[in-house]
């Protein structure tokens, strides 16, 4: 029987192979491990997914001398680094050691490839979004009147964190903010369900919050991938409350920022806008104060006006006035002033009934009553049309509750 020996089988597979194959080949590959070692060669596990399952697997290297020229140019052309969970189209040629087995040499790295690989899975995810109708949902919001209570989801050890913390703190108004932190990873594979769970603690927290804030200090491009995923995104525009979001980065927008309430480019910058708002709400607040005043002083004018024009009839009303004249005089005097002090009465009386419609009109107060506000996706429900399994929110003094509608009475 023939036979050969393990050395002239291997070495046989790799005639073989170099007689059939192509001196390279261009493949896309997902990088499933990266390390360099300590010659500067790049060692790297390629695989295939399928459904998120692996369905193909190989070993490759870059050699050092290529590795390095190759690692930075693909990362001034990308703005990242050569990592774990990146795709690629490299060209590579086939090697098989009779001692080392079957490995790819990579040779280049299209970095075009990259670029239009991750600009087609967010784009995918921007169409999703909008087929299921929710991309307008949370920037269709109705801005808040005044921010005071804000959810915060961010790492804490972040500086963006601080950042906003400290622009809040040290605003020029004197503005008292209330900020709640729901610990989050901001970045990686992880990241989304991380930032989703903190998401879902703030809508079952007691408090009631007046925006959600999303925050972290920029970094690289695929450090802010985590920022176009599906679920996040979808969280986030189906979200009863608005979202703020303050990235950190200078790059294209990324889905969370397009279907945010609105999108900052920094920490700073979402704090910065709060205090506005506030801001705004006083200056409005300012001018009611001033046109209500400006009325009352243009009443009391008018009424002085008419005393001083009867007064004056009166003292040209004749050179020699008798006893009983003087007594009508004092009379009509006394008239006078009685009826000004009605007049002035019943102005007061009119801007304390006004004050108090204001302050009965006030939903909170109606709320404090026992009454209660149904909201379904962050609007009155009004003449919505509502169906069986629709989420309501009806809104109490004390509480807000979640629910499912069960069945409907026309």
């Amino acid at each position: 029987m023939e036979h050969l020996s393990l050395f002239q089988l291997n070495k046989l597979i790799q005639k073989t192979l170099d007689g059939h194959l192509d001196a390279s080949y261009w493949v896309i590959a997902e990088i499933g491990e990266l390390r360099v070692n300590q010659n500067g060669h790049c060692y790297l596990e390629l695989v295939e997914k399928e459904n998120n399952n692996i369905i193909a697997k190989s070993r490759a290297t870059i050699w050092a001398n290529n590795y390095r020229n190759l690692s930075l140019w693909f990362e001034k052309m990308t703005g990242q680094s050569l990592q774990q969970g990146l795709k690629i189209l490299c060209n590579l040629n086939v090697q098989f050691h009779e001692l080392y087995g079957l490995s790819y040499n990579i040779r280049d790295i299209d970095a075009n490839f990259t670029l239009g690989e991750r600009a087609r899975k967010r784009q995918e995810v921007i169409l999703k979004l909008q087929e299921d109708g929710v991309f307008d949902l949370n920037n269709s919001l109705e801005a808040p009147r005044v921010m005071k209570n804000i959810a915060v989801i961010s790492s804490p050890s972040a500086a963006g964190y601080e950042d906003f913390l400290n622009q809040l703190d040290n605003n020029r108004y004197g503005y008292k903010f209330y900020v709640t932190l729901f610990k989050s990873i901001m970045q990686g594979n992880t990241a989304p369900e991380s930032m989703i769970n903190a998401l879902l603690a703030i809508h079952n927290s007691n408090s009631e919050f007046d925006a959600v804030v999303i925050i972290r200090g920029g970094g690289s491009q695929i450090d802010l991938d985590c920022f176009d995923d599906y679920e996040l995104a979808a969280h986030c525009c189906q979200f009863p409350l608005p979202i703020l979001s303050g990235i950190g980065h200078e790059r294209d927008e990324s889905v969370l920022d397009m279907i945010a309430f609105r999108s900052l480019k920094t920490p700073t910058a979402v704090a910065e806008w709060i205090i506005n708002v506030n801001m705004d709400f006083e200056i409005e607040l300012t001018q009611k104060f001033e046109q209500l005043s400006k009325m009352v002083l243009q009443s009391l004018k008018f009424e002085q006006q008419r005393v001083n024009q009867i007064v004056s009839k009166i003292k040209s009303s004749g050179k020699v006035v008798q006893v009983n004249e003087n007594y009508r005089l004092n009379t009509l005097k006394s008239n006078l002033k009685t009826a000004l002090k009605h007049q002035l009465s019943s102005l007061d009386s009119e801007l304390t009934l006004k004050t108090k419609i204001i302050d009965h009109l006030n939903p909170q107060n109606i709320l404090k009553r026992g009454y209660t506000m149904t909201s379904k996706n962050g609007k009155p429900i009004g003449n919505q049309k509502l169906s069986i399994g629709d989420i309501i929110v009806t809104t109490t003094n004390k509480m807000t509750i979640n629910s499912k509608i069960a069945e409907i009475n026309e």
